[in-house]
């Protein structure tokens, strides 16, 4: 197991996982940042369309930096608003990327995204203009699109021009995740994220038959969505099958570019278990970075930095 050879240290008042987690939900929203709207096509003949925000980077040689929400959020989730501008202030290019019903891609798209969809993610950096390309591409995927990044990783690392790929805070078992989603001490967030992701399921521009509407609509946890929505909808028999085909541990091995996975002991939603068990010394490509403290897209840090994109950036600029 490798550990963060630069320890996080939890900004106060911000102590512990919960409050590491909240502490994105609470503060003042960062000001918008503006960008060029980009409209990218998708390839599964659904005629869905992914909206983008683009800022180019100021130094021609640096890669772009793709960085994709978790569920239910958009190219405005504070988290988002906040690595852009990280990263823009270091002359990269950045690329905030709205997937299927999501944000600004809702009135675009038919269709929702799940946590396999590492398709659409191939689909979105094919339609880039060829100019973005030039020198790489690197991938930033947040919770539940940080599985779906490895997964894209592993399936189509070496056919697209993929300098690195991290993950935060990645539900990559999620079957695990979803039974911890079902603890009593998870209520508030479950309820949070289930009342905002159902919403986004059933606004206008999603197509829905009366079944699946009624199954959103009834679903009391997420173990109920994947079971009675996402999984039909999707082609799975049911949720187990859904998590077992679409959760990134079933893919790591496979991954053949360089990829970060930083995850907090304390997160309150992704369980630890499945990356101290993991057996990460198998396959090189891989850097997982385990912090004791951090929460759930946390890593708020002493002098108000925000510690897991100092680590991404240290780890793009790595010579390996």
């Amino acid at each position: 197991m490798r550990t963060a050879s630069s320890a996080f240290r939890q900004r106060l008042p911000w102590w512990g996982g919960d409050l590491q987690t909240l502490r994105n939900s609470v503060i003042r929203a960062p000001l918008a940042l503006p960008g060029e709207r980009l409209l990218l096509a998708m390839a599964d003949g659904s005629g869905d369309r992914l909206w983008a925000l683009h800022n180019a980077a100021e130094d021609a040689a640096k890669p772009l930096v793709i960085l994709i929400h978790g569920l239910a959020g958009s190219e405005d989730s504070p988290y988002i608003t906040a690595a852009a501008r990280y990263f823009l202030e270091r002359r990269y290019g950045v690329l905030r990327l709205n997937l299927r019903g999501a944000g600004p891609s809702r009135p675009t798209c038919t269709l929702q995204s799940h946590a396999g969809r590492s398709q659409d993610l191939h689909d979105a950096i094919l339609a880039l203009p060829s100019a973005t390309l030039a020198q790489g591409v690197v991938v930033v995927g947040f919770s539940l699109s940080g599985n779906m990044s490895l997964k894209f990783a592993a399936e189509f690392g070496a056919a697209l021009p993929i300098r690195a790929v991290a993950s935060i805070s990645a539900p990559i078992d999620l079957a695990l995740t979803s039974a911890n989603m079902l603890r009593a001490r998870n209520a508030l967030y479950n309820g949070k994220l289930l009342r905002d992701f159902c919403r986004e399921c059933l606004a206008p521009g999603a197509v829905l038959n009366a079944a699946e509407r009624a199954a959103v609509k009834a679903a009391q946890n997420f173990v109920d969505l994947d079971n009675d929505f996402v999984a039909p909808r999707n082609g799975y028999r049911d949720a187990c099958d859904y998590w077992a085909n679409c959760q990134a541990l079933g893919y790591l091995a496979e991954i053949k570019v360089p990829a970060l996975l930083l995850h907090a002991q304390d997160d309150p939603i992704v369980p630890v278990a499945s990356y101290l068990d993991y057996p990460w010394e198998r396959n090189s490509w891989l850097f997982p970075e385990i912090s004791r403290r951090g929460g759930h897209v946390g890593f708020h840090a002493m002098g108000n930095r925000l510690w897991h994109l100092d680590r991404a950036l240290n780890f793009l600029t790595q010579k390996r």
